[in-house]
């Protein structure tokens, strides 16, 4: 389920590591790239350096380490052609429902495909849907929006034929889209553009051609340079979030720092890039080469720290008493959180309480058997779980191919293991859902540290047949 980078993944995978199997990508877009096909905001880029958010079985060559939504889009689609991918992925396909039967022992997905439905069978569902809402972002309520004369834009659905040229904009949010459309609509011709936050966000600052890939492209061999530059960005992300959580303060400082030496002389750094959080509480946001400071010390952006009393006709009413006057406002106010894409999820006809189950290493539920999904990293690239999780999913096929058997179901560990939140992440769309969500464990297989190196040792090398993930051979009932 799913054409974007994990569906990506999970395909090549098969093909590499499991030949004698055939598979099927339902796609629900007319297009493949999942997020990169469906956002069109401007300025659309990665977040997390493409050493590390493009394939292990693909090289990102370029020196951009941050590159555009284009070229990612790009790169994806490129990937499933040069690998065969693309043959094997139906658009215009979107799974509504998957059921499986112990009496089968297989998934049937429903699918609706626009002007009929239809139903599939397979011995094995992937989710590789991601867990956003791709129908609609987070839209909170505000008093007035029916009054303001200008449209009101969620990026999420960003009209490409939109005209700001010259527009006062202002854009309410403070996370990665807000910092990524900023200086994206300065310098495509907007007028001046208004940062509206409630709170802060740490946002940190980087290079977007990376220096030392510069040097490893040109002093080594391709495939040598690929490596460097991809475990020198693994262990850098690893190094700077472990260095958060440990010294919180010290990266507080350091953060505060630098957005000071990049903004006017006097500015008040504390008030509107202080949050209340510790870094990494919430996902760092980036600002290749400080381009949103930039944009700030030039004075074609601000930012202003406050809340809404309501829209009026002419723009924002903040509850100091400010006005802030708008053409245009965007509701860079976040994303909801949905899993499988919002396909029902059944066992023998019943439907699956997500929340009473428990993810095994963060890819399997208990007590669903032969199903797994990607959720990526929410401290480090997306793709470097995707290939993880892939990989083990692979390992576990051959593993039964090898042993007789034919299904597996995690075992959920009862009261012997304190129940966690699925996600150790704190950002309001992550909190909005804790209650529609799976759960995760105390302890190892049923929590993962968010550490890619850890996950290597657990996943890559670590023990498929352990006590956790139970395997059987289905025997068809014989009639008397």
């Amino acid at each position: 389920m799913g054409a974007g980078i994990s569906g990506i993944s999970a395909a090549w995978h098969l093909q590499e590591r499991c030949p004698s199997k055939s598979y099927a990508i339902l796609e629900r877009r007319e297009n493949i790239g999942g997020t990169w096909d469906l956002f069109k905001y401007p300025g659309i880029r990665s977040d997390s350096d493409m050493y590390t958010l493009g394939f292990r079985f693909k090289p990102w060559t370029s020196e951009k380490a941050i590159a555009d939504g284009p070229d990612i889009l790009a790169y994806i689609k490129e990937t499933a052609a040069e690998f065969g991918i693309d043959k094997h992925i139906r658009t215009a396909h979107t799974v509504t429902a998957a059921e499986w039967s112990d009496a089968d022992n297989r998934w049937t997905v429903t699918v609706d495909k626009g002007d009929e439905t239809i139903k599939l069978t397979s011995s094995f569902l992937f989710a590789a849907s991601g867990y956003y809402n791709y129908d609609e972002g987070y839209s909170p309520t505000f008093v007035g929006s029916e009054d303001f004369k200008g449209p009101i834009i969620h990026p999420q659905h960003w009209p490409e034929d939109l005209d700001y040229a010259g527009k006062k904009i202002v854009v309410i949010g403070s996370g990665a889209t807000a910092v990524t459309l900023i200086p994206a609509l300065v310098k495509t011709g907007a007028g001046h553009v208004t940062m509206l936050q409630r709170s802060p966000t740490f946002i940190g600052s980087l290079p977007a051609i990376d220096p030392f890939a510069v040097k490893a492209n040109k002093y080594l061999p391709p495939k040598l340079a690929y490596i460097a530059n991809r475990w020198k960005a693994i262990l850098f992300s690893t190094f700077q979030y472990q260095l958060s959580r440990r010294y919180p303060d010290y990266m507080r400082k350091t953060l505060l720092t630098m957005a000071k030496r990049r903004l006017p002389e006097g500015y008040d750094v504390n008030k509107h890039f202080n949050p209340r959080y510790n870094p990494w509480d919430e996902r760092l946001c980036l600002a290749p080469n400080g381009d949103l400071f930039r944009t700030i010390r030039k004075g074609q952006a601000d930012v202003v720290t406050d809340t809404i009393e309501r829209f009026t006709e002419t723009g924002i009413q903040l509850t100091s008493g400010d006005h802030i006057d708008a053409d245009i406002i965007i509701t860079a106010t976040g994303l909801n959180l949905r899993l499988f894409g919002g396909a029902a999820i059944r066992r023998n006809g019943e439907p699956v309480d997500l929340t009473t189950t428990m993810a095994y290493k963060g890819m399997m539920l208990s007590s669903i058997p032969n199903m797994t999904f990607t959720i990526g990293y929410t401290n480090a690239s997306w793709t470097l779980k995707a290939d993880l999780v892939s990989e083990y999913f692979c390992r576990v096929l051959n593993y039964m191919d090898d042993n007789g058997f034919d299904t597996f179901v995690p075992e959920h560990p009862g009261d012997s293991v304190e129940e966690r939140p699925l996600m150790d992440f704190t950002p309001g769309y992550v909190l909005r859902a804790l209650d529609t969500l799976p759960k995760a464990g105390e302890r190892a297989p049923w929590r993962l540290k968010q550490n890619y190196l850890l996950d290597i040792r657990l996943i890559r090398q670590g023990k498929v047949g352990d006590q956790a993930l139970r395997f059987s051979k289905h025997r068809t009932p014989v009639a008397v």
